[in-house]
């Protein structure tokens, strides 16, 4: 996928421009943001969560997964429940689709529940 086809990509499926513009570098600065916002503890619901797990998603479509994976191997030690599909994408070895973050509380914790997750 060329910088032009994931930009495109981006601004069809409703990522903020600023995402959109930064290209493949700004899908890894967000995918460590996210990373970084699990290790401290994810403040927002399932479906925020769940939105998040797609950058991932689209960083395999851009051919990116090397340049993630120090930040694949930080969040597959945060997460529990492994067994338990809490997304779907579109990726064969799609990791981040299942288990929740250990830590997980608040609103996130609650939706896990409300959906029989947690």
């Amino acid at each position: 996928m060329s910088d032009r086809e994931l930009a495109d990509y981006l601004r069809e499926n409703g990522y903020p421009e600023h995402i959109c513009r930064a290209g493949r570098a700004g899908l890894l600065a967000r995918w460590n943001q996210f990373v970084n916002e699990v290790e401290r503890g994810y403040k927002l619901g399932l479906e925020d969560y769940r939105n998040d797990l797609d950058l991932r998603a689209i960083i395999a479509l851009a051919g990116l997964d090397a340049a993630a994976q120090a930040d694949d191997e930080r969040l597959r030690r945060l997460l529990t429940a492994s067994d338990k599909r809490v997304w779907e994408s579109s990726h064969k070895n799609a990791f981040w689709d299942y288990g929740y973050p250990a830590n997980a509380s608040g609103e996130l914790l609650e939706d896990l529940k409300a959906e029989g997750l947690a």
